[in-house]
């Protein structure tokens, strides 16, 4: 079956599977966006909430990132459970809800809870959209693709710092609605997600798994009829060996946490390395650029969505400028260079705003071509844990990395960034972005050292499912150390 997917050519049939699932990281770019640049206005008198700006930019930050950290272990595990399509779209319906019910927030508890809950559904959206975008796109395409996909945040990123310069206009919105309209845009652009998402097929690959193997044939063959209906080739007979499987209900966390620790430890480190690095870069740009503009530029507070905009355009061009090299030029000497390119500009630009070199104009330029390269770099992340642990594991896999890596980046950067950003000294914004220039060369260097060459391979070849009865067809081996088992290097 996983050959049988692998050969399909690219058609509707798998852009309708981009389009269902892909857009969540639309949601996430807008959420997060919106947050920041409404700081401000949340935080004047007349808006109908109590709340300060560093509540905003800080408190419900983290507490959104948390959610998301905790929302994508435990909808990762259900995920690995019940199945793909369930989950996804359980995850959609509570970011659904929880970004509604925001709109009516009146004091910043209740704001801090419903924050909680959206980054909970996010978070669980990861997990389950990864795995079975993974599990469906084709393997000479699948760098390409998932990087384009998760790259797309910026889309949502660029519609949310637009849409904040007229929802920040109190000639058109009050000072208490336009923030509260801002919500409203996330729950329509889900509600159409939801409709197009109910066609997306689950993965034949967790049904095999699971036991449902005439579903998993079912979806194959539909598949295998529609892509060649319209594409109007014929398609070419599946190449290599198959492989049998012993199906198995359901596996433990003792028996995944002995995966991944104990059968792919550099793996591990890989994938905090990389996670780690991005999402402490990443959450702290994103929670506190427009905090920069208006601290060191006197950026007025309605005019930072025109920056902003800026940087998103320049993050989702890296990906979908990129991506293609990720299967050509291979992962391990494009997430490499991604992640060192993006640190070591960033550390020219921290020189340069020491020195006062920097205007709003030019320092929204050096951040896009930092971020042009950290974007792509930061998707590949998502697609190396999605990739290179075994199948029964793989949702659960990618939530405990975002989580764990998250957590550590995600919530402790806009802390220590927009602590040291709202100090307003210069020094200080410096400390902030060598930190996270730092990360990101670290965590480009582990890959270099320890990368996996996956780029055209299938899944099962990166890493044999743990249900495999005949290991000899596909010779994917577990690390053993250092100096052996060369599929795992």
């Amino acid at each position: 079956m996983p050959a049988r997917l692998d050969r399909l050519p690219w058609s509707r049939w798998h852009w309708r599977i981009v389009i269902g699932l892909g857009t969540v990281w639309i949601l996430d770019g807008l959420e997060v966006t919106i947050v920041g640049n409404m700081a401000g206005r949340m935080a004047q008198q007349g808006s109908g909430i109590s709340i300060s700006t560093e509540q905003v930019t800080t408190a419900a930050a983290a507490l959104y990132v948390a959610g998301a950290c905790t929302g994508a272990l435990f909808f990762g595990w259900l995920t690995d459970r019940l199945g793909r399509k369930k989950l996804f779209m359980v995850t959609l319906a509570v970011y659904l809800a929880a970004t509604a019910v925001t709109a009516f927030s009146w004091t910043a508890w209740f704001f801090f809870l419903c924050r909680f809950f959206t980054g909970f559904g996010i978070g669980g959206e990861y997990a389950a959209i990864n795995s079975a975008i993974d599990e469906l796109i084709p393997a000479r395409v699948r760098g390409r693709v998932d990087l384009i996909i998760n790259g797309s945040f910026w889309i949502g990123a660029a519609v949310g710092a637009f849409a904040s310069i007229a929802l920040l206009n109190t000639a058109l919105f009050a000072t208490d609605l336009g923030w509260r309209l801002a919500f409203g845009t996330g729950v329509v652009l889900g509600l159409v997600i939801l409709l197009v998402r109910r066609h997306v097929p689950e993965s034949p690959r967790w049904l095999f798994t699971h036991g449902q193997a005439e579903e998993a044939e079912e979806v194959v063959s539909e598949a295998e009829r529609t892509v060649a209906e319209q594409s109007g080739e014929e398609l070419p007979e599946p190449e290599g060996e198959p492989i049998t499987i012993r199906p198995r209900a359901s596996i433990g966390f003792l028996t995944i946490a002995r995966t991944v620790t104990r059968s792919y430890p550099r793996r591990t480190t890989l994938g905090l390395a990389l996670f780690i690095g991005q999402a402490f870069l990443y959450n702290s740009v994103t929670f506190g650029y427009a905090v920069i503009l208006t601290t060191f530029f006197k950026v007025p507070t309605g005019n930072t969505g025109y920056y902003f905009a800026v940087i998103a355009v320049g993050n989702f061009l890296g990906p979908l400028l990129l991506g293609g090299l990720f299967d050509t030029v291979g992962r391990r000497s494009m997430i490499a260079g991604t992640y060192i390119g993006s640190g070591s500009l960033l550390f020219v630009t921290a020189f340069l705003f020491q020195r006062g070199d920097l205007t709003a104009t030019t320092m929204t330029a050096c951040w896009t071509a930092v971020l042009f390269l950290a974007s792509a770099g930061a998707s590949s992340a998502y697609l190396t844990v999605s990739e290179i642990f075994p199948l029964e594991t793989r949702a659960l896999c990618i939530a405990f990395f975002y989580a764990v890596g998250t957590a550590i980046g995600g919530i402790t950067g806009p802390l220590i960034f927009n602590g040291l950003v709202s100090s307003g000294k210069t020094r200080d914004t410096t400390l902030a972005f060598c930190i996270g220039a730092a990360l990101m060369v670290l965590a480009g260097l582990v890959e270099a050292a320890i990368g996996v060459r996956a780029e055209r391979r299938s899944l099962e070849s990166l890493a044999a499912p743990l249900s495999l009865v005949n290991q000899s067809a596909l010779g994917a081996q577990p690390e053993q150390s250092p100096g052996t088992g060369r599929r795992g290097a």
